[in-house]
């Protein structure tokens, strides 16, 4: 398989040779067990792991390689390869990492589309298509919304769906599709193209690895049933890979989750909410909150129904939550950054003495 076939773009090449890369091997990692890599070139899969010079010099775990990353490696045996540099990326998903102070989680990189993924037939949720849309335009990733499980709904409950998403989300496509009887699938097998890399976003139990395995042509994640007692879906996927696609697009599959937590989320809600920024542009004071403030044109506009109340309630809390992960954000980098001080006048006084 060629490194084209991957989905590896002529800038990418420029610019490994430009920054003095050419002698070094090329590949992408399609999977991630715990810091150790699964990374396919042109002659197959290679374990891997970073080297230690990319591992000190990583300010946080941002840096270091992700599912989707293009990297410079050199091969140490018929098995195993060192990685040396992660090429640049030219989008990143992630979000808030997950019981971790003030840290970013990459889920997936170099991504073209992402499927947002959600089951028709259970806990379907427009603020949660919200936080997935908003991870989306924070990374500059065009969304494509996929409705599974319609076979097991009424064609009225569809159109209450779709009519749902299209009152509060415009432009962005939505696809019905149905695991079972495959219903919907041309129509989203034409929106896959040859070389492009996309992702899935969504809950346990909606259908993902199923949906992977039909688009792949062949069994290559485990699916499992929606747990009677608690409605939720069991975590069939434990881990991310990308996986080639019959038809040449790239897809990978990432593991479902509970909590979808916004990390860069300025850019993001801008294009999700985006017509209570519209609004907001009108508001008497420049740093208006939207929540009390005399003279708020948001305030106004979901009073006069122009704005979607469900919509503004789930802006403010993510708006509350961006807050207050930036601000443990800056608490980490200082803690980061008089940790280091400490260090370096640690080091200075042994040296010191030493003289």
């Amino acid at each position: 398989m060629k490194l084209e076939d991957l989905g590896y773009p002529a800038e990418l090449e420029k610019w490994r040779i430009e920054n003095g890369f050419q002698d070094f091997e090329v590949g992408r990692v399609v999977a991630e067990h715990k810091e150790r890599y699964l990374v396919r070139t042109e002659e197959g899969e290679l374990e891997a792991e970073i080297t230690g010079n990319l591992r000190f010099t990583a300010n946080s775990r941002e840096d270091f390689p992700a599912v989707g990353d293009w990297v410079c490696l050199t091969v140490q045996d018929a098995d195993f390869a060192l990685i040396h540099k992660i090429l640049p990326r030219f989008s990143t998903i992630s979000r808030r990492a997950v019981g971790q102070f003030g840290e970013i989680q990459n889920l997936a990189t170099n991504i073209d589309s992402a499927f947002l993924v959600l089951s028709a037939d259970r806990d379907f949720s427009v603020n949660r298509l919200e936080r997935y849309l908003t991870i989306c335009h924070a990374s500059n990733v065009s969304p494509l919304i996929v409705l599974t499980k319609t076979d097991l709904i009424e064609a009225e409950r569809l159109a209450e769906i779709k009519g749902a998403i299209l009152c509060r989300i415009r432009e962005v496509p939505v696809l019905a599709i149905s695991n079972t009887t495959q219903a919907g699938y041309e129509a989203l097998k034409e929106r896959i193209e040859k070389g492009k890399t996309y992702c899935m976003l969504g809950s346990s139990g909606v259908g993902k690895s199923t949906l992977l395995n039909n688009l792949s042509g062949r069994t290559v994640m485990r699916t499992d049933t929606v747990s009677h007692s608690t409605q939720r879906g069991r975590h069939v996927t434990t881990h991310r890979e990308l996986i080639v696609l019959e038809n040449g697009g790239l897809l990978v599959d990432n593991p479902g989750m509970r909590e979808v937590g916004i990390a860069d989320a300025a850019r993001g809600l801008a294009a999700t909410f985006d017509r209570i920024f519209h609004f907001s542009q009108t508001c008497r004071f420049k740093d208006c909150s939207h929540t009390r403030e005399t003279g708020c044109a948001v305030l106004e506009a979901v009073e006069k129904g122009e704005i979607d109340k469900g919509a503004y309630e789930s802006y403010l809390k993510m708006e509350r939550e961006n807050a207050h992960f930036e601000s443990s954000a800056a608490e980490r980098r200082k803690k980061d950054k008089d940790f280091g001080k400490m260090v370096k006048n640690y080091t200075k006084n042994i040296n010191r003495n030493k003289n």
